[in-house]
């Protein structure tokens, strides 16, 4: 697996998400100091299909996923814990992953980034609800 991360800061929480991720594949790591850039840079990256799926931190992790969303194509979610994360994917078909570097303790950041990752195709139930976000 292809994974664009990224992160405005670095902490313990960040570290121990990008280990579970250079467990997981291949990871490019997108640098910038500003919080929109770094979203869109991820959504980018996916979009551009030179990631799989993207994951991004920022202190609330909400103006980096507002930011990836920009992108057309991109389908970012905000997750606080795994069941959020692994039915983002399910029922929304996410591809990028958004998450509080600043409240996520990092045992459960990581247990969400393996949700997230853990779920790989949608459920066949929700594609006309995804082909409707396409459309919109």
């Amino acid at each position: 697996m292809r994974i664009a991360f990224g992160s405005d800061d670095e902490n313990e929480t960040t570290r121990a998400v990008l280990a579970e991720l250079r467990d997981r594949g291949d990871v490019e790591v997108i640098e910038t100091e500003s919080w929109p850039d770094l979203g869109a840079g991820i959504g980018r990256a996916v979009v551009e299909g030179r990631a799989d799926v993207g994951v991004v931190m920022c202190w609330t992790g909400t103006g980096t996923a507002i930011a990836a969303n920009k992108v057309p194509g991109v389908r970012a979610a905000l997750a606080w814990e795994p069941w959020i994360a692994r039915n983002a994917r399910l029922w929304n078909d996410a591809n990028v992953l958004a998450m509080s570097l600043k409240r996520l303790a990092p045992d459960v950041a990581v247990e969400v980034t393996q949700a997230f990752l853990d779920e790989t195709e949608p459920d066949p139930e929700e594609a006309a609800a995804i082909k409707r976000l396409d459309e919109l």
